[in-house]
């Protein structure tokens, strides 16, 4: 019965994410939303770019 608990989103601005986010990761601004995200999605992609 381990239930992993999962932390709340936090609420950043667009200047805190650009200080956050790591060389591999992508800041997304919409009308409506600021994302952070990984700059190659999937686990294969970053094992290919990542050797470059």
């Amino acid at each position: 019965d381990d239930m992993a608990k999962i932390k709340p989103m936090r609420q950043m601005s667009l200047e805190n994410c650009l200080e956050y986010i790591e060389s591999d990761e992508l800041v997304e601004v919409t009308p409506n939303f600021i994302r952070m995200r990984k700059r190659y999605l999937t686990e294969n992609e970053r094992k290919r770019f990542g050797k470059q």
